[in-house]
C-alpha cells in the first residue's frame, strides 16, 4: 500500500474550477499506484463566507480570549466544511471519498487550545478506509482532545496535519498544494527575477519559512524531516514538477546561498548601559521574558544591548521599560533579511559581500547575526526592495 499525502490550501479549493484541478491531482496519483489521503484548508482567505478569519470576525474580542475551547471549535468549521465539499467533487467524478474531521483521522492533541501539540495519531480509521479503496478527505488544522475537545493546531496547522499525517502513516511523500509554482529563490512580488527552486534540503526550507517565506509552516517541515519524507511543493493550477524539498542538499560551487527572505514590522531597541547603571539593566531580558515578549536579533556588548522585536509588542516593551525606569532609543520601520543557503557553510567572505555591496548602494545595517547557513541583517523598511534585488544579483540567483 502506497500512500501519498496530497494538502490543498485555501486558495486550492474556492472555486469549482479550482476543485476539478484538485479532483485531477487525485486521480493522477491513483493511476500512478498511490493511495491519497487529502488535506483540505478552509476555503478561501478572509472576507469568504467559509475562510477562519470571517468565522472568527462572527464573534468578539473578550470571547476569543475567554473561551479558547470555543473559539477552536468555530474555527474547525472551516476545514470541516471543505472536506465535504471536496469529498462531493471526488464522488461526482467517480472516485469514493470520505470527509474525516481531524479527530476522525485519529489525530489526537493535549488541551492547549489555539496552539495544539499532537500526542499521537491513532490510523486505524484512515488505514481500514484505503484498504476499501476510499480516499479520506481529512480536515487539515485540526486534532481532538482524549475528552473529545476540538482543537486547533496553530496557523498553518493543514501544512503540520499532512506532514503529521505522512509521518505516522509512513507515507511515500507529501504534496503540499498551493497556488505558487513552489519556493522561490526570494518574493517574486518584489524581485522580478526570482526564479523556482527545484531542490531544497529540509534545514535550508526550515529557515526560509521561519524568516517569512509562506509556502509551507516550519513546523510540518520539522515533522516530515524527522521521518524522511519528501515534501514537493507544487502549482494546484498547473503540471511544474515544484520544488522538492527533501534531506539532500543541492548546492553548486558557484551559488552559495539558496534562497533570500524578509521579515517587515521589525522595530529596534538600543538600551546603553552608561544611561541605565542600575541593577534592572542587568536583568533587562529576565524581564521581557517574563512579559511574554520574544525578541529577535539580539546582541549583548559589554557597554549596550541591542534587540529587535515585532512592532505589534512594542507599546507593552515601552510600557515595561518605563516601569523600570530604563532609557532607552528605538527605531521603527525596520526589516530583516535572511540570506540562507548550506552552500555557504565554511565559505569565508559572504557576510563581507553582504555588506559591501549594500554600502556601495547607501544602504546602512543596523545590526546583524549568522549561523552555520543562514545570514541575517536589519535595515531600514524603505530600503528593502533595493536590498533584496542588489543581493539576490550579486548572489547569483537571477539565473
Amino acid at each position: 500500500m502506497k500512500i501519498i499525502i496530497q494538502k490543498f490550501g485555501g486558495t486550492s479549493v474556492s472555486t469549482e474550477e479550482r476543485r476539478n484541478q484538485v479532483v485531477a491531482k487525485v486521480k493522477k496519483a491513483i493511476k500512478d499506484g498511490y493511495s491519497p489521503v487529502v488535506v483540505v484548508s478552509a476555503i478561501g482567505r478572509s472576507g469568504d463566507p467559509y475562510a477562519t478569519d470571517t468565522l472568527l470576525s462572527l464573534i468578539d474580542d473578550n470571547y476569543k480570549k475567554g473561551n479558547l475551547q470555543g473559539t477552536d471549535m468555530l474555527m474547525c468549521c472551516g476545514e470541516i466544511i471543505s472536506t465535504v465539499i471536496m469529498s462531493n467533487a471526488l464522488i461526482n467524478e467517480g472516485i469514493n471519498a470520505i470527509p474525516l474531521t481531524g479527530g476522525q483521522a485519529g489525530i489526537i492533541t493535549d488541551d492547549k487550545f489555539t496552539e495544539a501539540n499532537v500526542t499521537y495519531v491513532n490510523t486505524h480509521n484512515i488505514r481500514e478506509l484505503i484498504k476499501k479503496g476510499i480516499v479520506p478527505v481529512v480536515a487539515g488544522f485540526q486534532g481532538i482532545t482524549k475528552e473529545g475537545y476540538f482543537t486547533t493546531l496553530g496557523r498553518g496547522g493543514s501544512d503540520t496535519s499532512a506532514c503529521i499525517l505522512g509521518a505516522y502513516l509512513k507515507a511515500g511523500g507529501i504534496e503540499i498544494y498551493t497556488d505558487v509554482d513552489g519556493m522561490m529563490t526570494a518574493d517574486p512580488r518584489i524581485v522580478e527575477k526570482a526564479n523556482l527552486i527545484q531542490n531544497i534540503s529540509y534545514q535550508e526550507v526550515f529557515q526560509l519559512a521561519n524568516q517569512g517565506a509562506k509556502v509551507i509552516h516550519p513546523k510540518a517541515v520539522n515533522f516530515a524531516k524527522e521521518s524522511n519524507i519528501p515534501i514537493y511543493i507544487k502549482n494546484t493550477m498547473k503540471d511544474s514538477e515544484g520544488t522538492l524539498i527533501n534531506n539532500k542538499a543541492f548546492s553548486s560551487n558557484d551559488k552559495h546561498i539558496t534562497g533570500i527572505t524578509h521579515l517587515n514590522d521589525r522595530v529596534q531597541i538600543i538600551v546603553k548601559l552608561s544611561e541605565n547603571n542600575n541593577g534592572n539593566y542587568r536583568s533587562l531580558l529576565d524581564k521581557i521574558a517574563q512579559k511574554n515578549i520574544s525578541l529577535d536579533l539580539i546582541n549583548i556588548f559589554p557597554t549596550e544591548q541591542i534587540f529587535t522585536i515585532d512592532s505589534k509588542e512594542k507599546t507593552i516593551l515601552e510600557g515595561l521599560l518605563k516601569e523600570l525606569n530604563i532609557k532607552y532609543k528605538v527605531k521603527d520601520d525596520c526589516c530583516k533579511i535572511a540570506i540562507v543557503g548550506i552552500g555557504m557553510m565554511g565559505v569565508p567572505g559572504i557576510m563581507a559581500k553582504i555588506i559591501n555591496t549594500l554600502r556601495k548602494e547607501n544602504i546602512e545595517i543596523l545590526q546583524t547575526a549568522d549561523s552555520n547557513m543562514t545570514i541575517w541583517i536589519l535595515i531600514e523598511k524603505k530600503n528593502l526592495e533595493k536590498a533584496l534585488n542588489l543581493l539576490h544579483e550579486v548572489f547569483m540567483l537571477n539565473e
